[in-house]
C-alpha cells in the first residue's frame, strides 16, 4: 500500500494505492530425493514395470540384491536445469523355480543284523535352491527289494531324509538291499509347472553286516510226555536248536535247574535228548515244566531259552478204596421177622488213577465168603453198591460186630483191585426200627445188675472213704508228751561236717540246709512240740532265704519269731543230730565219752588256744583257782 504526502505539512495530497510485487523464479535450486536410498522388491522374472527389469529372466539363485543411481533434472532435462541422484537397492524374492536335486545318483549305507526296529540306518539329502517354503522337501521310497524292511522320514530341520530299520533284517538270508528314493517339493508353484517336475530320484543300498547272533530253536516250546514209574535213564523227547551266524557255532545244551528243583531230569549237552533221572509218581505231579538252555561252545554269553512242558502219563498203579470210613449199623431182631429190602449201608470208592484206568468200579465179595450167610454185596452199576442182610435173628448177646471184607476192583489195564473192611454193628432199635444202642456191654450189665444195686456199691465205697479219711486225721491231732524222760532218750547228736572248718570267716565248710532241716539225712522227726491251736502267720520279711548260709542271720531270726510268737511253747525245742563229730583237733566234746566227774576233766589245755578261747579257759581253769575263787 503507498500514498503521497505533503513533505512540510504531512498532509496527504491522494487517496492510498495497492501495489501487488510479483516475484518470478529463476533455476537456483537442484531437485532433492526424500531418502537417501530406496529399496524395492520385485519377483524374478517379472515384466517391465515403472521400475523395469533390463532382462527379462532375471535369476534370484544367481543374484538376489541389485543397487540402482536414479537421478532426478528439474526444467524437463533442458540445457540449464538442475538434478539431484538416490540410490535403489532392489531385492528380488524368490519363487519355486528349482525343483530339489540330489548330489549323487547312489547311497551306501550298511546295518547290522542285531539292529532293533527303528535303529537309523543313514540318511540322504536333496538340495533345492529356493528358500522358504518353496525349499521344502519331502521323502519317499518308491520301489526296491528292502520296502517292507526300511522306512524313511523327514527332519524338516535339517531337509534330510531318515533311513530307518522297520524289521529286523537277517545276514544269512540276505545281505544286501536296494531302495528307490524320491524327493519331491511340499508346494508347488503352478506358473512353472512347464519347467518339468519338481521332485528327483536316487538309489540307496543297504549292506547287512553280520553278527553273532544266539542260537535259536526250531520250536518256540516243546510238550513231551513220559509214562509213570518209567525207570531212571527212560527217554523223554529232545530239544533242538542251532546257531543262525554262518560260523555255525556247535551247541550246548543245559537245563534251568530253578524249573527243575527235584533233578527229575537230565539232558544230554550235546544232542538234547532229556531223561528221567527217578521214577515219576502222576497222581503227585501230572505235569512238569522246565526251561532249557541252548548256549554257543565258543561263547557262552550268547544263549538261548526255550520252555518244555513235560505230561506224565498214567498207569493202572494204584487200586480202588473206600471213598470214605464207612460203617453200618443193623437191629438185632427175630428169626421170624421179614427181613428189610433196604441196604445196610450203601459204599463207593476212589481211584488215584486217571479215569481210564479208575471206573467203573466192581464190588464183591471175596471168593472164600462169596456165599456169606449173613451179608450179601449188590453192584449198582454205577460206582456203588449196597450191603444188605441175607437173614434176620441178630442178637447182640451172641455177636455184636461183623467184618466184612469188600473186594473193589477198576476198569484199568491190567485191572487193580483191594479188598476192603466194612464195619457191621448189631444194635437194639424200637418197634420202629430208631436206632437206640450199639453198647453190647451195657446190653449184658443191665441184664445181671439193677440201678438199685449199682447205687449200693457206689454207697459202701463212698462210706470206706470217709472212714479212711477219718482215721488219719485223728492220728495227725494225737497230742504227744512235751518231753520224753526216758532216761535212754537223753542224749546228744552231733552234726557231723565232712570238710574242716576255716574259722569265722569260713561260709563254705558247712551247710546251712542241714540246721535248716536236720532230719534230711536221718529221717526222723526232731520236735516234740505239741502243734498249736492255732496256726500264727510269721511276720513277712523276718525268714531269711532257704538257701541262705549267713548263720548270724539264721538264729536270730529263729529267736525273734519265738519271742513274738503267742503259741509258741514255754519250753525249748530239741534239735537232734544223728551222727558224731568227727576229725577234730579238739577231740570228741559228746558227753557220752567224757568222765563222770568234773574233777576227771583237764581243761588246761584251753590256755593254748588262744585269745578266743579266753573265756572258756577262765571258767574251765585248773582246779586249784576255781577252789580259791570259791
Amino acid at each position: 500500500m503507498a500514498q503521497a504526502v505533503d513533505r512540510d505539512t504531512n498532509r496527504p495530497l491522494e487517496p492510498p494505492s495497492e501495489f501487488i510485487v510479483k516475484v518470478q523464479d529463476i533455476n537456483d535450486n537442484p531437485p532433492e530425493f526424500l531418502h537417501e536410498t530406496y529399496h524395492a522388491n520385485v519377483p524374478e522374472r517379472s515384466n517391465v514395470g515403472i521400475i523395469r527389469t533390463a532382462l527379462p529372466n532375471m535369476d534370484r539363485e544367481a543374484k538376489e540384491e541389485y543397487h540402482v543411481v536414479i537421478q532426478a533434472k528439474d526444467m524437463g532435462g533442458h540445457m540449464g536445469g538442475l538434478s539431484g541422484t538416490t540410490k535403489v537397492t532392489i531385492t528380488l524374492t524368490d519363487v519355486n523355480d528349482n525343483p530339489p536335486k540330489f548330489p549323487q545318483s547312489v547311497y551306501q549305507m550298511s546295518v547290522s543284523e542285531a539292529a532293533v526296529p527303528g535303529e537309523e540306518v543313514g540318511r540322504v539329502k536333496a538340495k533345492d535352491p529356493d528358500i522358504g517354503e518353496n525349499g521344502l522337501v519331502t521323502y519317499n521310497i518308491v520301489d526296491g527289494d528292502g520296502m517292507e524292511l526300511f522306512e524313511i522320514t523327514t527332519d524338516y530341520e535339517t531337509q534330510e531324509g531318515v533311513v530307518k530299520l522297520k524289521k529286523p533284517v537277517d545276514f544269512e538270508t540276505k545281505r544286501a538291499y536296494s531302495l528307490k528314493v524320491e524327493a519331491a517339493n511340499v508346494h508347488i508353484d503352478p506358473k512353472f509347472i512347464s519347467n518339468g517336475p519338481f521332485k528327483d530320484t536316487v538309489t540307496v543300498k543297504i549292506a547287512v553286516e553280520d553278527a553273532d547272533e544266539p542260537p535259536m530253536f526250531l520250536a518256540p516250546s516243546y510238550i513231551h510226555e513220559v509214562q509213570e514209574n518209567a525207570a531212571a535213564g527212560t527217554v523223554v523227547g529232545r530239544v533242538h536248536a542251532k546257531d543262525p551266524d554262518a560260523a555255525n557255532s556247535p551247541i550246548r545244551y543245559s537245563i534251568d535247574r530253578h524249573t527243575d528243583l527235584d533233578r527229575f531230569f537230565t539232558i544230554n549237552p550235546e544232542d538234547g535228548f532229556i531223561k528221567t533221572t527217578k521214577p515219576l509218581d502222576r497222581e503227585e505231579t501230572a505235569w512238569l515244566n522246565i526251561s532249557v538252555f541252548a548256549a554257543e561252545i565258543h561263547n557262552r554269553h550268547q544263549e538261548a531259552k526255550v520252555p518244555v512242558a513235560i505230561r506224565v502219563l498214567d498207569v493202572n498203579d494204584n487200586a480202588p478204596k473206600f471213598a470214605a470210613p464207612y460203617e453200618g449199623f443193623i437191629c438185632e431182631s427175630d428169626q421170624t421177622k421179614p427181613l428189610s429190602n433196604q441196604p445196610i449201608v450203601t459204599i463207593s470208592a476212589d481211584d488215584k488213577d486217571d479215569t481210564a484206568n479208575g471206573p467203573r468200579f466192581i464190588f464183591s465179595l471175596p471168593p472164600e465168603i462169596i456165599h456169606n450167610p449173613n451179608f450179601t454185596v449188590r453192584d449198582n452199576r454205577d460206582n456203588t453198591a449196597g450191603v444188605y442182610a441175607r437173614r434176620g435173628g441178630f442178637s447182640r448177646q451172641k455177636q455184636d460186630l461183623y467184618l466184612l471184607p469188600i473186594v473193589i476192583s477198576d476198569g484199568g489195564v491190567p485191572p487193580m483191585s483191594s479188598t476192603n473192611t466194612l464195619t457191621i454193628k448189631v444194635c437194639g432199635c424200637d418197634v420202629h426200627g430208631v436206632l437206640l444202642s450199639c453198647n453190647a456191654e451195657a446190653y449184658i450189665l443191665n441184664a445181671g445188675l439193677s440201678t438199685g444195686a449199682l447205687i449200693a456199691i457206689l454207697a459202701c465205697i463212698v462210706i470206706l472213704l470217709v472212714i479212711v479219711v477219718l482215721f488219719v486225721t485223728l492220728r495227725r491231732q494225737k497230742k504227744e508228751p512235751l518231753i520224753v524222760f526216758e532216761e535212754e532218750d537223753v542224749r546228744e547228736n552231733i552234726i557231723t561236717y565232712d570238710d574242716e572248718g576255716g574259722g569265722e570267716e569260713d561260709t563254705e565248710a558247712f551247710d546251712i540246709a542241714t540246721l535248716q532241716n536236720p532230719d534230711g539225712i536221718n529221717g526222723f522227726i526232731p520236735r516234740k512240740d505239741i502243734k498249736p491251736e492255732y496256726q500264727y502267720m510269721p511276720r513277712p520279711g523276718l525268714r531269711p532265704a532257704p538257701n541262705s548260709v549267713d548263720v548270724d542271720d539264721f538264729i536270730n531270726t529263729r529267736i525273734q519269731e519265738a519271742d513274738n510268737d503267742p503259741t509258741a511253747p514255754p519250753y525249748d525245742s530239741i534239735q537232734i543230730y544223728g551222727y558224731e563229730g568227727r576229725g577234730s583237733v579238739a577231740g570228741s566234746l559228746s558227753s557220752l565219752e567224757s568222765a563222770t566227774t568234773d574233777s576227771d576233766l583237764d581243761y588246761d589245755y584251753l590256755q593254748n588256744w588262744g585269745p578266743r578261747f579266753k573265756k572258756l579257759a577262765d571258767l574251765y581253769g585248773s582246779k586249784d583257782t576255781f577252789d580259791d575263787d570259791s
